[in-house]
C-alpha cells in the first residue's frame, strides 16, 4: 500500500529542514524562498517497537518495517493559486498526496526571512489554506460546468454529483476546507474522483527552535504570548491535529546512534522525539494500522486501512490473498511474546482460526492459509 504525505507551508518555516531529518535524505534547505523546485520523495519507516520485539522471539534473518511516504513540496505563497510564485507546479503536487503535513514556523528569529516579514502562524495557515481552498474552488468550477448537460438531461448520477458539488461550492467560498463538507453514501464515490487538496486529512506541523524565541515559551512576565493561545484556539475550533518538532535538531540528530541522540538530547533539553511523534501521528491520520508476519526468515509490518477483514487484509501480501482466502491464524503480538514460541501458543489455546468475517486489529500477528 503506498501512501503518500505532502510537506507543505509558506518559504522559510523549516520545510525541507523537516523533510532532511525524516527522510535522511539530502535536499536543499537553504535560507531563501524557492530553494526546493520538484518535489523530493523520501520513504520513511514508521517507529514500532513491536516489531524488533517479534524480530527477537522469532530470530529472524530481516525486519522490514512498515513505511509512509513523505513528499517535500516547495513554498507556496498568497496567490498560489492564481499561479503566483511557482504555485499551480506546487498545488499540482499536494494533489497527488494521501494527506497533508502542513509546517507553521512559531518561533522568532530575526536572521531567518518569513516572506511576510513578521511571525504570525494564525496568519500563516489562513494564507495557505485559502490557497488551498481556491485551488479546489476552481475544480469544482470547472466540473459544475462540464457536468451541466448531463445534469439538464436528468441523468441519476450527475444530479447525484451536482447536489454535492453545490454543497463543496457553499463551504469552499465561504473559506471553508473540504474536509467541512460529509458526502452521502451516494455523493462520496465523486467525492473520490475530485481529488481535492482540502479533501485530504492535515497535521499541524509546528516548528520551534533551540536558542530562538518560542512561541510556547512564558514570556518574561509568565503570561503566554497571544500569538501562541491564538493558535491553540484555531486548533480547538477546527478540531486540528498537531505535533510540535525542532526541525534543526531533529536534522542534526538523525545520523547519531540511539545512544548519541539520547546524550545529545540531553544536552539540549529536548526531550520529546518529535520526528518519531510526527511519523506516528501521520500514520493515524491516514486511518492505518499495522499486522504483522513473523518467522526465521523475516517479521514485517503490514499496512492495511482500519476496519479491513482478514482477505482485504491478505492483499497487503498479495492481491491472490483476498480471492484464495481459506482461513487464517491469528494471535496478538504480546500474547505470542508471553506464550514463549508457537508452539507453546497452540497448545494453551491462544492461536485462533479465523474466518472471511473476521476483522484484523492492529498488532495482530497473522499467518494466511490459502
Amino acid at each position: 500500500m503506498s501512501l503518500s504525505i505532502g510537506i507543505v507551508g509558506l518559504p522559510n518555516v523549516g520545510k525541507s529542514t523537516l523533510f532532511n531529518a525524516l527522510t535522511k535524505k539530502s535536499v536543499p534547505a537553504e535560507n531563501y524562498p524557492f530553494c526546493t523546485i520538484d518535489p523530493s520523495v523520501g520513504v520513511v519507516a514508521v517507529p514500532d517497537e513491536r516489531l524488533d520485539k517479534l524480530s527477537n522471539f522469532s530470530k529472524s534473518e530481516r525486519t522490514i518495517p512498515a513505511a509512509i511516504e513523505f513528499t517535500d513540496i516547495a513554498g507556496l505563497v498568497k496567490g498560489a493559486s492564481e499561479g503566483e510564485g511557482l504555485g499551480n507546479q506546487f498545488l499540482s503536487h499536494i494533489r497527488e498526496t494521501d494527506a497533508i503535513a502542513e509546517v507553521v514556523r512559531v518561533f522568532d528569529d530575526e536572521n531567518i526571512l518569513h516572506v511576510s516579514g513578521m511571525i504570525e502562524p494564525v496568519k500563516d495557515i489562513e494564507i495557505i489554506n485559502l490557497e488551498l481552498v481556491l485551488a479546489d474552488l476552481q475544480t469544482v468550477t470547472k466540473r459544475r460546468s462540464s457536468l451541466g448537460k448531463e445534469f439538464k438531461a436528468g441523468k441519476k448520477e450527475a444530479i447525484y454529483e451536482m447536489e454535492l458539488l453545490e454543497k463543496l461550492a457553499r463551504a469552499l467560498e465561504a473559506g471553508k476546507l473540504a474536509l467541512s463538507v460529509t458526502p452521502n453514501e451516494f455523493e462520496a464515490p465523486f467525492m473520490k474522483q475530485l481529488c481535492l487538496i482540502t479533501s485530504k486529512p492535515i497535521i499541524y506541523v509546528l516548528n520551534k527552535k533551540a536558542g530562538a524565541r518560542n512561541l510556547d515559551e512564558p514570556l518574561a512576565d509568565g503570561m503566554v504570548d497571544e500569538r501562541w493561545r491564538k493558535l491553540m484556539e484555531l486548533f480547538g475550533e477546527i478540531k486540528a491535529s498537531h505535533v510540535i518538532v525542532d526541525a534543526g535538531i531533529e536534522q542534526e540528530l538523525k545520523d547519531l546512534d540511539d545512544i548519541g541522540r539520547k546524550e545529545m538530547r540531553e544536552g539540549l533539553g529536548v526531550r520529546d522525539d518529535g520526528i518519531n511523534n510526527l511519523i506516528k501521528k501521520g500514520y493515524e491520520l491516514l486511518g492505518l494500522i499495522t499486522y504483522f508476519t513473523t518467522g526465521t526468515d523475516e517479521t514485517r509490518a503490514w499496512t492495511i486501512k482500519r476496519g479491513w477483514t482478514a482477505p482485504e487484509a491478505g492483499t497487503a501480501i498479495h492481491t491472490d490473498f483476498k480471492d484464495k482466502f481459506i482461513r487464517a491464524e491469528v494471535i496478538e503480538w504480546n500474547t505470542l511474546l508471553q506464550a514463549g514460541s508457537y508452539a507453546n501458543a497452540r497448545e494453551k489455546g491462544l492461536l485462533r482460526t479465523e474466518g472471511k468475517e473476521y476483522v484484523i486489529k492492529d498488532g495482530d500477528v497473522v499467518e494466511f492459509k490459502i
